[in-house]
């Protein structure tokens, strides 16, 4: 952004706007749009799209089996009937090569989007992600992300990428322990860039899928630790609450890109 000039004609210190998106899961052309009047874009994760919860006949789930069998493993899930689920999924995956097809699905989709990815692009990994495959895709001008920390103009912005594990098995889970260590290596930032939300009953819960979602307690005792002034997140689609405050931090629930295609924006 340009920078302004006061009465005498001097240039002002210059601002900075920064555009946070998360679960993309698919929107390409939203996404390609998403840093236009920022000075960076910050991705937290979930690009690939396996299925839509609100659009069963998207995602590669559908593409390969159908929308019909998309329809009953949703229900299934939603259901919290998740061994009927796995059960139900194996049946279909019987007989084919589930790790290719799934890899050869996502890496056409990782073509579209770090494709549209602007410059400069800071991300981090979603729990549908494969953190191996994103080397080959990341262009010059995309930094990735994962326990790290970067300063974007004068602020320092940390980065926890993946989340924790569940019965969905998603590619990207981990265990407590390891996710703590990351959150613990950021130390003190001034922005908190998760794909997760800190464990809070209003930020985990999914009030379409009808679930909680894992949220990190480790997340939410460095937000009360350490204090940033932001901590933004996604992974929850369609949370009870999209922001709240945690003692001296505002939390914000970025996760709505796919159906919205609006970047969260963030100035200073």
């Amino acid at each position: 952004m340009p920078a302004g000039r006061n009465s005498e004609g001097t240039p002002t210190s210059r601002r900075t706007r920064v555009h946070v998106v998360s679960d993309v899961h698919g929107n390409t052309e939203a996404l390609a749009r998403a840093g236009g009047g920022a000075d960076a874009l910050i991705c937290l994760g979930d690009l690939v799209l396996f299925l839509d919860y609100a659009d069963h006949s998207r995602g590669i789930f559908p593409d390969l089996f159908g929308v019909e069998n998309a329809d009953r493993i949703v229900a299934l899930r939603t259901a919290r009937r998740f061994d009927e689920a796995r059960d139900f999924g194996r049946a279909l995956w019987a007989g084919l090569d589930r790790d290719a097809a799934i890899v050869s699905a996502v890496r056409k989709q990782y073509a579209e989007l770090f494709a549209a990815f602007p410059t400069p692009t800071y991300a981090t990994y979603g729990n549908v992600d494969i953190p191996g495959l994103w080397p080959e895709y990341a262009r010059p001008g995309t930094t990735v992300l994962d326990g790290e920390r970067v300063e974007i103009g004068g602020r320092v912005i940390g980065f926890v990428g993946g989340g924790l594990k569940t019965p969905m098995n998603t590619p990207y889970e981990i265990g407590d322990e390891e996710y703590a260590a990351k959150i613990e290596a950021i130390g003190s930032v001034d922005v908190l860039c998760t794909h997760i939300p800190p464990e809070v009953p209003e930020l985990t819960y999914d009030t379409v899928a009808r679930r909680f979602e894992r949220g990190s307690r480790a997340l939410l005792d460095a937000i009360r630790r350490t204090r940033p002034r932001y901590a933004l997140f996604g992974h929850v689609h369609q949370p009870l609450v999209r922001r709240m405050r945690i003692g001296a931090t505002e939390c914000v629930n970025v996760g709505h890109f796919a159906s919205t295609g609006r970047p969260w924006a963030l100035e200073w």
